[in-house]
């Protein structure tokens, strides 16, 4: 299965990839992220270690399930060849109404067939108010025309 934009990649496929990757992660559905991944593909997430599509469909699910609300904004940081550097920052509440916003960077390396083979992840959450939340578009995929990270100061 390819999941183009292919290796090695220019400014404007990583840009397109990171893009393709924030979508799919604001969908907040198992089953539509984690065919992006190799079926051995290799994480480090915070603390935790994960191997294969069981291991990560299963803690994708645990996550929303978790973090309720979920808003992502992905920037890419650099590229070379088959890897991209990510920085994000993501939004939710718990089951207690306490918002938090989360900020990380990534770390990606990609088959040949463009599918994610290694991600390595680094992040902190950060409390919150409501009013602080920036953002806030509907359910789903960033509008095109809502600010990036950059643009938004983060």
């Amino acid at each position: 299965m390819s999941r183009p934009p292919l290796p090695p990649f220019t400014r404007d496929t990583a840009i397109q990839k990171v893009r393709m990757a924030e979508n799919a992660w604001n969908s907040r559905d198992a089953d539509v992220v984690t065919p992006a991944y190799t079926d051995d593909s290799q994480w480090r997430n915070r603390a935790e270690f994960l191997s294969g599509h069981t291991d990560i469909h299963a803690f994708l699910t645990r996550k929303w399930n978790k973090e309720l609300d979920y808003r992502l904004i992905k920037e890419l940081w650099a590229y070379s060849g088959n890897r991209i550097a990510v920085r994000y920052a993501y939004e939710w509440r718990d089951d207690s109404g306490q918002w938090f916003r989360s900020y990380g960077n990534e770390n990606w390396e990609f088959a040949e067939d463009g599918r994610m083979a290694k991600r390595h992840a680094s992040l902190n959450d950060l409390p919150i108010s409501e009013e602080d939340r920036l953002f806030r578009w509907p359910q789903g995929p960033r509008p095109d025309n809502h600010p990036g990270l950059s643009e938004l100061g983060l």
